[in-house]
């Protein structure tokens, strides 16, 4: 096979890698502390809400929804969206959320921190509140 028939094949199968991950559904998953409503997931993924009530949100990203929950949700590919958080630490000195490795740790950091939203690619099992389903 010819260098340029594998690359073809890579990024024809990286495409449809990431056009199935945006056919996902995504669960907004937070701690059962946190009453948010569907609308203002935007908000607090990208650092314009803080508080729900008295609650100090905590965010935390999935690596492995990421780029379904980025395309359904923020309506933003990843590019961009490190983009607005570059901006806004050095604009407001506030860190970006911190990143998860799969559903399972996702899942884990929202049960055990006051605060925590994240997103997950399946329904979870209990435990946390399940804000909207994109």
């Amino acid at each position: 096979m010819h260098r340029p028939t594998i690359a073809l094949g890579v990024a024809l199968v990286l495409a449809g890698l990431s056009g199935a991950a945006l056919g996902d559904d995504v669960y907004v998953i937070c701690n059962s502390d946190v009453t948010l409503q569907a609308a203002e997931v935007k908000d607090v993924f990208l650092g314009e809400k803080g508080f729900a009530g008295s609650v100090k949100l905590s965010p935390a990203d999935n690596g492995s929804a990421q780029t379904a929950f980025l395309g359904k949700v923020l309506k933003l590919d990843l590019a961009k969206y490190g983009s607005i958080w570059t901006k806004k630490s050095f604009r407001d000195g506030t860190n970006p959320p911190p990143i998860k490795a799969s559903d399972a740790e996702a899942v884990a950091y929202v049960k055990q921190t006051s605060g925590g939203c994240s997103y997950v690619s399946s329904a979870p099992a209990g435990g946390v509140t399940v804000v909207g389903k994109f």
